[in-house]
């Protein structure tokens, strides 16, 4: 059984007969006869009757018609859905990204995006190093990927663009002084410190301090990034964070100044060569237009 015999079929039924079908169908009227007596055949059984006025539909036929009209309906929407899709004006885009480029320039293209596509919706899941987001796209269960890394990550088979480069900055709770917008490493001695865990470029930074003798109190070493805001509001200590957390730091009462000499968090968009949804496609190609990146 296929659509076309149960296109024919349905045809037969609206049009009272196989010639009046055969004409509406735009079919020759043998070829419609054999496609009907194929169905019978898969089926194990007569759907019309000949008679001497033309042909009558079996019981089993008369039961067929519902089903098979369900069956051209599904079809139908199916066929409207990945119209739709196609067209972006539903669909879905699945992203990965790392806790600081979540914050920007993901807030900003998904922004961007949602003017263009408001009916595409983009889920975006949860990373913690580069190596992770690498994964994600590399395995396909993700599609476009954000990371942070001092560098270029590797990887032969993908695509990386290189979109910002965010400077390290302190963040300090509600009413620390800042004479000046920037702040020098070596003044950061003897404060206290909720800080994100060993692998990051925030805590590498803190780290190198430890090395280079400056003292500096560790109070908490938190996984979730998203905790290190609130506990610095809390006056819980200071923290390093990329420069994408200064507005909502800002925002909250919290002091931030650049640190002097600078580190920097260079922010990558990652995604496969090829197969990429119609959805993925238009977000990467904002991408590359918002961030003026050149392809071959």
């Amino acid at each position: 059984m296929d659509i076309r015999q149960l296109t024919y079929f349905l045809g037969i039924v609206d049009h009272d007969g196989f010639s009046r079908a055969a004409e509406a169908l735009h079919v020759a009227q043998p070829s419609l006869s054999q496609s009907i007596r194929s169905l019978e055949r898969s089926l194990g059984t007569e759907l019309f009757r000949r008679t001497g006025r033309g042909v009558e539909l079996t019981a089993v036929g008369k039961q067929l018609i519902g089903p098979a009209r369900q069956v051209l309906r599904d079809l139908d929407a199916a066929r409207a859905t990945v119209s739709a899709i196609q067209s972006l004006r539903q669909g879905t885009v699945d992203m990965i990204a790392m806790p600081s480029p979540g914050v920007e320039p993901l807030t900003s293209l998904i922004t961007e995006f949602h003017e263009h596509h408001p009916g595409v919706t983009v889920n975006v899941d949860a990373a913690f190093t580069p190596e992770d987001v690498i994964h994600a796209v590399h395995s396909g269960s993700a599609e476009i990927g954000l990371l942070g890394s001092a560098g270029k990550p590797r990887s032969a088979d993908l695509q990386v663009w290189q979109l910002d480069t965010q400077p390290l900055v302190l963040i300090s709770p509600p009413g620390t002084p800042a004479p000046t917008p920037d702040i020098q490493r070596s003044a950061l001695e003897g404060m206290d410190y909720v800080i994100s865990q060993r692998g990051s470029m925030m805590r590498q930074l803190i780290d190198d301090l430890l090395v280079s003798g400056i003292e500096v109190n560790v109070v908490a070493e938190v996984a979730h990034r998203t905790s290190l805001l609130p506990m610095v509001r809390a006056g819980l200590g200071h923290t390093v964070m990329p420069n994408s957390w200064r507005s909502i730091a800002e925002s909250s009462g919290c002091t931030v100044r650049r640190i002097e000499p600078s580190a920097y968090l260079d922010i990558f968009a990652v995604c496969r060569s090829s197969g990429l949804t119609p959805g993925a496609e238009a977000l990467m190609a904002m991408i590359r237009e918002r961030y003026k990146i050149l392809t071959s």
